[in-house]
């Protein structure tokens, strides 16, 4: 059963691997992001979308530690 869940596990890894590669290989061209009149340089929609990726993984956990901590505080109050 553990060798299973191992072997689930790799092939897991494995997809995942081979899909954000052939994200990033077919997103190869480049954009430029303009936001308030502030434009980003120049670089592969690749790149984009795992930056934004990136920060809605940290910025997820932070609100909900927030949202968390503002509820604990109602309810001991």
């Amino acid at each position: 059963m553990h060798n299973l869940k191992r072997l689930l596990s790799v092939l897991f890894v494995v997809v995942v691997a081979t899909v954000i590669l052939l994200f990033v290989l077919e997103n190869q061209q480049t954009a430029a992001l303009t936001l308030f009149g502030w434009t980003a340089p120049e670089m592969p929609v690749a790149v984009l979308v795992v930056l934004v990726l990136l920060v809605g993984l940290l910025i997820g956990p932070l609100i909900g530690a927030f949202l968390a901590l503002r509820k604990r505080r109602r309810v001991g109050a």
